[in-house]
């Protein structure tokens, strides 16, 4: 591939800038939980690594919470009961209120971790005059945690996590109705109990619920396992006409759907929330930059919190990728007639209905040789880059010789067929262009489907 005769370079439309491209959002801050924006501002909340306080901090934008102040709005007692570890609160708004659930052990036990909850009357959650409302009362007195709440079909509903000695050990995870957003109102029922071997991990572990109401299915994600590098995350579906306090209404992924990725430098993904940016749904969850852990994982400080897009297959099921590592904004490919360019065995392609999302994930860097150049970097193994070695178009590993930076190097232009798409040039009238599911190198003159072919609409 030569540059030397290269097209001239024009700017070509970017992506719109939805999300941060920071990475982490917020260092050491776990269980993060973002709410929906409210008012025109996202609020933050999390676990903080001393677990002896409930923190909340506000910004207009996913970006801006990154820096925002962060305000103390309950620090627990210095005996007694809630004077141990204070784990995942929640923050909700729910009739012109606000209210955090959070988990809190006793100075003197402080494993004998219970639920609580906080009222606020006030407009920002990070102003003073919060309430402590006392404790959420469930079917049994054993370890409970990782309270969340959502309304669905004008009844409001309580999801949480406990152990029951008749189960065994470890968590499941329950639903009630609440009478209020201080009490249940109904018995709660199990719908989940850790019994593969990816939840089985160290601990028994289910929990971490969250929510997601999307076409047509009420879908639940839940952490499992240690919390070190095995932690994950898996999925509970129902439809959305069914009853929820039926347990048969649900059905558990048999595989989990976020873990662990060595080439990110992602490590035990899990405890996730969710929120939107417009349209977009958004993924929050926090993750460690290293496997390795000294002494207990519980109290290694740096689960950081981390936000991406979630994306959603063709049957309407949610598509969570990998967790993304550093870099800039991420974008998939899109052909003008709906397929992408992805790679599968490290070759390009293009396909329909690409359900392992990270394979169709990239991100636009300055190409490494030749002015104004930009060159295609894998998402999920960063180490490659979109490479024309003749005939064959791969992600291939890095190496720093001139021939690997002309090799993957090429022009971003307006789309040949659409210019608020893009085309990507290789020299002279050289453009990458698919051709029956196959990505090759050739020059689609003025041929119009051609030059459709070579065109692309970024994701």
């Amino acid at each position: 591939m030569s540059l030397a005769a290269s097209a001239p370079v024009v700017a070509a439309p970017e992506p719109s800038a939805e999300l941060p491209t920071r990475s982490p959002l917020v260092e050491q801050r776990a269980d993060p939980f973002i709410t929906p924006p409210t008012d025109g501002m996202y609020y933050l909340t999390g676990s903080v690594p001393e677990y002896d306080r409930i923190v909340v901090r506000g910004a207009s934008t996913l970006d801006g919470l990154s820096a925002a102040r962060e305000r103390t709005i309950w620090r627990r007692p210095t005996s007694g009961k809630m004077g141990g570890y204070i784990w995942a609160p929640e923050l909700h708004r729910i009739d012109g209120k606000w209210y955090v659930y959070f988990a809190a052990g006793d100075k003197d036990e402080p494993f004998r971790i219970r639920t609580y909850v906080l009222e606020s009357s006030n407009a920002d959650p990070r102003a003073d005059g919060w309430v402590l409302r006392g404790q959420i009362v469930t079917h049994l007195d054993t370890f409970t945690l990782d309270a969340t709440t959502f309304a669905h079909r004008g009844k409001r509903y309580f999801l949480w996590a406990q152990n029951d000695p008749a189960v065994g050990s470890g968590t499941n995870l329950y639903i009630a109705e609440m009478a209020s957003p201080l009490a249940l109102k109904t018995a709660p029922v199990r719908i989940a109990t850790p019994t593969a071997s990816w939840e089985v991990q160290g601990f028994r572990v289910n929990e971490g619920p969250a929510v997601l109401i999307r076409n047509g299915r009420v879908f639940v994600t839940f952490s499992a396992s240690a919390t070190d590098a095995r932690y994950c995350m898996g999925l509970l579906t129902a439809d959305e006409n069914a009853n929820l306090l039926d347990a048969r209404s649900w059905t558990k992924s048999p595989n989990p759907i976020f873990t662990t990725n060595a080439p990110t430098s992602q490590y035990g993904p899990g405890h996730n929330s969710f929120t939107t940016v417009g349209s977009v749904d958004v993924l929050v969850y926090h993750a460690r930059d290293y496997r390795d852990i000294s002494g207990d994982p519980l109290f290694d400080p740096n689960r950081h919190t981390r936000v991406q897009r979630l994306y959603w297959n063709d049957d309407g099921t949610p598509s969570f990728g990998v967790p993304v590592g550093k870099g800039g904004p991420i974008v998939r490919l899109a052909t003008l007639d709906g397929l992408y360019v992805r790679h599968y065995e490290y070759r390009l392609r293009v396909d329909g209905n690409v359900r392992e999302l990270a394979d169709s994930q990239f991100r636009f860097v300055p190409g490494f040789l030749g002015s104004g150049t930009v060159a295609l970097q894998s998402v999920n193994f960063p180490d490659r880059y979109v490479r024309v070695d003749g005939d064959a178009i791969r992600i291939d590993p890095y190496e720093d010789t001139d021939a690997y930076g002309r090799a993957t190097s090429f022009n971003r232009v307006p789309g040949l067929a659409d210019n608020k798409a893009i085309s990507l040039n290789v020299g002279a009238n050289s453009y990458l262009i698919h051709d029956r599911g196959r990505l090759v190198i050739a020059s689609p003159g003025n041929d119009r489907d051609a030059r459709r072919r070579a065109t692309f609409r970024l994701e």
